[in-house]
């Protein structure tokens, strides 16, 4: 039913609409490409790097490099309780993650989307514009991206929807979206590309704490472990079209720019974010100190309120019984739900990490054994065999694990966004086991999967699993939270079905 994969034809001279049937990494060659000789000569599929502004790509969310090293959580949140939740349906309506795939894929929105309707399955539903009768008014909420050195894809707008497609109840690496190119920088060496982006505000050089860091900090690929969470994000978020308004033109980072300058007047840490009515009050305070604002005040980096969207009045000089606050604070009850309390629901869900007690970063050759306390691996590269030894606990977080990881009566075991080149075997941990779910990106095993015994819940959800997957014993239950995994051998047990 969705016409984005076929039958495309120019919405305007010099874009570019790509098939998903070509292979990653290329493009079609058309109108206003300037492309005269070489590699971008000719007609047919062409490397990424012959991509000119407004040219409309066809990507995999796995292709995609982050130009930011955090997101606002609780603003994925939202998205997830929303994307997951029948409530669009049961009011007559369509879920909102195919509004959101279609306004993304610059088709303005969700026009019917059929029973078991799939983001991975185009024919499963449509958007209201066709492939080739997009507008500038369709195309500019459109996500952004840049092609680098090598014709490698860098997102420039859309890490939290993009993130939230690809945590969502159908998402993965190999899900297609379109996005805009604003610039080709793929002629600079490397440091010079990173000179363009950091001089034309491109790429945001900042961590959770806004304290500077350097670009090899940035995430590699999309997920939510890959990034590290502020809080701010989140905020300035809820507080849209109470305290600020996205104005025409927005450039890139407009709220962590707000985020920045609310850390000098609001403390998160002295809310409760995890109870709706403490994370209301923070955001009232924050929306009216944004509100109240010159419209001159220099906010963040020399752009003044206006430019980043003061609103004129607060809550649209409506109530807190009306507008867009009241809207956000409606409880989960409620037929409509608020946004706060969307994100709240699925936050309850996500299984904390126990605090790190030994943290692995980067290369590491050798046998690792776990004997005690929390051992963290955090975007480490582990070459050799892991072993948890009863009572300690093991985080792995995007990393790769060269050799087996084997774990007997652990405290914990958490693998979220990481790559085994070998067997996994968990059993008797007397805490929470998690593969996968809530705030835990898929992971990749290439060899089997066994999980035996452990008592504490087991969480295994969206994985590909190259070998068997075995199941059993495991209290109360093995849970893939409505994502499947995919597995290349059978599965058995308590994981028969999953």
């Amino acid at each position: 039913m969705n016409g984005s994969r076929a039958g495309a034809r120019m919405p305007r001279s010099g874009a570019l609409l790509l098939a998903g049937a070509l292979a990653a990494g290329t493009v079609v060659a058309g109108a206003g490409t300037g492309a005269a000789a070489g590699p971008c000569a000719g007609s047919g599929p062409l490397p990424r790097v012959c991509a000119q502004p407004g040219d409309l790509i066809d990507v995999r969310l796995g292709e995609l490099h982050p130009t930011q090293a955090v997101l606002g959580f609780d603003q994925v949140f939202y998205k997830l309780g929303r994307y997951g939740s029948d409530r669009d349906e049961a009011a007559g309506g369509v879920n909102k993650r195919f509004d959101d795939w279609c306004e993304t894929n610059g088709q303005e929105k969700a026009a019917a989307a059929g029973p078991g309707a799939r983001l991975d399955d185009p024919s499963s539903f449509s958007c209201t514009v066709p492939v080739g009768q997009e507008t500038a008014g369709t195309i500019a909420p459109m996500k952004t991206a840049v092609v680098g050195p090598g014709g490698k894809l860098y997102l420039t707008d859309g890490h939290h929807t993009l993130t939230s497609f690809l945590e969502g109840p159908d998402g993965s690496a190999d899900l297609r979206v379109r996005l805009r190119v604003t610039d080709n920088f793929s002629s600079l060496s490397v440091p010079a590309f990173w000179q363009r982006m950091t001089e034309q505000k491109k790429v945001w050089l900042r961590d959770e704490d806004d304290r500077p860091l350097g670009v090899e900090r940035l995430p590699d690929r999309l997920g939510i472990t890959h990034f590290r969470d502020d809080p701010y994000r989140s905020l300035v978020y809820f507080t849209r079209d109470i305290g600020y308004e996205v104005p025409d033109g927005a450039t890139e980072f407009l709220e962590f720019s707000w985020g920045s300058w609310l850390r000098g007047e609001h403390d998160v840490s002295a809310y409760d974010l995890t109870a709706p009515g403490p994370y209301l009050d923070l955001v009232k305070g924050a929306s009216k100190s944004m509100a109240a604002l010159d419209a001159d005040a220099v906010v963040d980096d020399g752009r003044t309120a206006a430019q980043l969207g003061r609103i004129d009045a607060w809550n649209g000089g409506k109530k807190e019984t009306g507008g867009e606050f009241a809207k956000l604070g409606r409880p989960l009850s409620d037929p409509k739900p608020g946004k706060l309390a969307e994100a709240l629901d699925h936050k309850a869900r996500v299984v904390a990490s126990p605090a790190c007690t030994r943290t692995v970063t980067g290369p590491r050759n050798g046998p690792l054994t776990v004997a005690s306390g929390v051992t963290c691996l955090d975007r480490a590269a582990q070459r050799g065999p892991v072993v948890v030894r009863p009572g300690a606990a093991l985080v792995v977080t995007g990393s790769t694990l060269d050799g087996p990881l084997q774990a007997d009566r652990a405290a914990a075991v958490h693998l979220c966004g990481s790559r085994v080149e070998g067997p996994v075997s968990v059993g008797r941990t007397t805490g929470p086991v998690r593969v996968g779910g809530p705030g835990c990106t898929a992971n990749t095993v290439t060899g089997p999967v066994v999980l035996t015994g452990n008592a504490g819940g087991v969480l295994l959800a969206a994985n590909t699993v190259g070998g068997p997957l075995v199941c059993s014993g495991n209290r109360p239950g093995v849970d893939d939270t409505g994502r499947a995994n995919r597995v290349g051998g059978p599965r058995t047990g308590q994981c028969a079905e999953l």
